[in-house]
């Protein structure tokens, strides 16, 4: 096992996409993550709850009609620095493709999807969506992990350059698998 010291000795002064592409490749067992500032964040891998939720959505755009090279799970995307949404949607016939190192560029992209965990509720809730919604995303969900696992779907004002919520509000991942996407 490293020490944290020999990590932080081994560290650059400044983190590019390309160190951060280079930490994720050699480290299996976190996820790493840059803001535009700089910020490096590292967090470990999703647990099984976590991980079922995507894989339920992930199945659920597949299962209607949605291609496997338009949804895509830990997809590192360029938002300024790199960020992974725990799944993404992109339009038909614009998969993700590399802008820097080897991060997608958001072309393309419609759909950015979050499943909040501890420890990353306001990075979630607050970071993630204003970056999103910078980089002009089209949509951002973001799924709390509460007692009806609530999904906030949010959609970017062109105008102001901000996420509005669903004038439904939250609703229940359960009813929301009943559903078709719409996300194009």
């Amino acid at each position: 096992m490293m020490s944290a010291e020999a990590v932080g000795a081994g560290m650059p002064t400044q983190v590019t996409l390309d160190d951060l592409a280079q930490m994720a490749a050699a480290d299996e067992n976190h996820r790493y993550e840059l803001s535009p500032e700089g910020v490096l964040s590292v967090v470990p891998p999703a647990d099984p709850d976590h991980a079922l939720l995507v894989s339920r959505m992930f199945a659920w755009f597949l299962t209607n009609g949605y291609g496997p090279e338009q949804v895509v799970t830990d997809c590192g995307i360029d938002v300024g620095g790199g960020r992974v949404p725990d799944l993404t949607v992109w339009a038909e016939g614009m998969p993700p493709r590399r802008a820097r190192s080897s991060y997608a560029g958001t072309a393309g992209l419609l759909l950015a999807i979050e499943v909040v965990s501890r420890g990353s509720e306001v990075i979630d809730r607050v970071i993630k969506k204003a970056e999103y919604a910078k980089a002009g995303i089209p949509r951002y969900w973001i799924v709390e992990r509460d007692s009806v696992t609530a999904v906030h779907r949010h959609s970017l004002n062109v105008e102001t350059g901000e996420y509005e919520p669903d004038p439904a509000g939250a609703q229940p991942i359960a009813w929301l698998l009943t559903t078709v996407p719409e996300v194009s």
